[in-house]
């Protein structure tokens, strides 16, 4: 159905671009800005139009969709001199889908809302090819008012979006949550078929036998395969992202006092990861940093 409401997008990544392909289509004009703003232009189209700065992309938006990688960059975005939160009217939303921890989360909640601008806390999972189809996991939480006017919105990216709590940080709690789990069944995965390859199996023959008993995870399926093919420069999920959401996941176990030695392993691993320059790869690269320590 065919709505007035715009929609300004910031972030046209791996994901971020798919994602706003969906809302478009689904009905509601999109105005999207990227860094790159050859990769804006070309996925304009459809009922998205590519904007060339962030103001332009925010102007008379009723909602502000945020998918970046980074807190640094969620906070340049809306609150550096030419950012959005300038150019935002009393009465808008910003969404931010990133995952950057409940901390920044409630900060930014604060100072919108000392200007009349509401936020929902979105967080996303699922990878770049549910992206396309709009069939992602998005944790969601925020004011009920807030939430009346932004889930058609996500629920046009998304088969599952449920609302895990009233608050805005409650999405990205949940997210922290999902990410632990996420960062170590791709080390484990890693590691499984590291140790499969020392011991002298066919490691590919391993992963096929393993990944429909009770061992499996949907990890060591998906990435399992890019690390029995070497799939490690199609880049689904860079290992820094690993990086980044490791770090999220212990800072917040460390500030309510939760020990996490299983994803404070993972997080070391990613960095050594990062450390050997394959920061840029697909995550499925800790395979081989396991191989080759």
């Amino acid at each position: 159905m065919v709505t007035t409401t715009t929609v300004g997008w910031i972030g046209l990544g791996a994901m971020g671009g798919p994602m706003a392909q969906c809302v478009a289509q689904a009905g509601f004009p999109v105005s999207a800005y990227d860094v790159s703003v050859e990769r804006a232009r070309s996925l304009a189209g459809g009922g998205l139009s590519a904007a060339g700065s962030v103001q332009e992309a925010v102007t008379g938006a009723k909602v502000v969709v945020l998918m970046v990688a980074t807190p640094d960059q969620v906070e340049s975005v809306l609150f550096r001199s030419d950012g959005a939160a300038a150019q935002l009217q009393a009465g808008a939303i910003v969404v931010v889908m990133a995952t950057v921890g409940p901390g920044p989360i409630e900060g930014w909640a604060r100072r919108l809302g000392d200007i009349g601008v509401g936020l929902v806390d979105a967080p996303v999972s699922g990878g770049v090819a549910r992206a396309a189809k709009g069939d992602l996991l998005v944790m969601v939480s925020g004011s009920a008012e807030a939430l009346a006017v932004t889930q058609p919105i996500i629920d046009a990216m998304a088969s599952t979006a449920p609302v895990v709590g009233p608050r805005p940080g409650d999405g990205q709690k949940v997210k922290v949550v999902n990410q632990l789990l996420c960062g170590v069944h791709i080390a484990a995965a890693g590691e499984a078929l590291a140790l499969a390859d020392s011991m002298g199996l066919d490691v590919e023959s391993t992963w096929q036998v393993l990944k429909s008993g009770a061992a499996s995870s949907f990890m060591f399926g998906d990435r399992g395969e890019r690390m029995v093919t070497g799939a490690f420069d199609d880049v689904r999920s860079a290992l820094d992202i690993f990086v980044k959401d490791m770090g999220i996941v212990t800072a917040a176990a460390k500030s309510v006092e939760q020990p996490t030695p299983l994803a404070s392993a993972a997080e070391q691993l990613y960095l050594t990861g990062r450390r050997k320059g394959l920061g840029r790869k697909d995550d499925s690269i800790v395979f081989e940093v396991l191989r080759h320590p």
